[in-house]
């Protein structure tokens, strides 16, 4: 298994079985915790047909697929000083067909506010697409924030086999254009305190996180009584 087999592998979620709750933070009215600007940035970021279109690879080829690693943070810019540094070295511009950045779009919540950005699918790892030889591969690794093909080393690496990349282009196509994956900012057992809502200035502990929803179950003292209470990301903030 491939270290990128492996990222894959490991982005499968189980999902939460549903629970009664006792209390919920957003009783009167569910629309009323979300931030006004939520659904439109959404639907403007989520139909950019320019960025859904660059987070699939171009060729068809499934044949000549490597795996470089690079400087995590570096992905975009390692594509781009390659393709750059590459009009400067036409004898060489025909060996690479492509590199492929893969990102999908996530929703962070931070000051309250819900923003979409983009997460690199595999930190440290970009694919490319060349036909290598010593020339090539010495030309690829020494350019900026790039570290070395993945392979044996001091041997040429061999390209990836047609079915891993057949999964991989498949697990970022299934992703493609999704805006709903959440970065949690919050795990069980944190402490938080509520900062919108009824319950607003109570403390509490984290009891269960649910992605798919964007909600947290949380413990809080209501007369004296310990009572779970289900709130949005976005009506609570950490307590250090």
């Amino acid at each position: 298994m491939t270290i990128i087999e492996e990222q894959i592998n490991a982005k499968e979620n189980t999902e939460m079985p549903e629970e009664e709750v006792i209390l919920t933070g957003d009783e009167s009215n569910e629309e009323s915790s979300m931030p006004e600007n939520l659904e439109s940035e959404i639907s403007e970021e989520g139909t950019d047909d320019s960025q859904e279109s660059e987070n699939m690879p171009k060729t068809d080829d499934l044949s000549n697929w490597y795996t470089l690693r690079v400087v995590s943070g570096k992905e975009k810019f390692v594509k781009e000083n390659i393709m750059n540094e590459l009009e400067f070295t036409p004898e060489l511009k025909g060996r690479i067909k492509e590199i492929f950045v893969p990102f999908e779009k996530i929703v962070v919540i931070k000051n309250d506010k819900k923003r979409i950005k983009e997460r690199m699918f595999f930190p440290g790892y970009i694919m490319i697409n060349v036909a290598l030889d010593s020339e090539i591969k010495y030309f690829i690794e020494n350019s900026a924030s790039v570290m070395s093909f993945v392979g044996p080393k001091g041997q040429m690496p061999a390209p990836l086999r047609e079915k891993e990349v057949k999964r991989i282009f498949g697990e970022v196509r299934r992703k493609e254009g999704i805006v709903d994956n959440v970065d949690v900012p919050f795990k069980k057992d944190d402490h938080i305190k509520v900062i919108s809502g009824p319950f607003i200035d109570f403390n509490g502990v984290v009891e269960e996180v649910n992605k798919d929803k964007q909600k947290v179950r949380v413990i809080i003292s209501i007369f004296g009584r310990p009572t779970p209470v289900e709130l949005d990301f976005f009506q609570l903030e950490m307590v250090s």
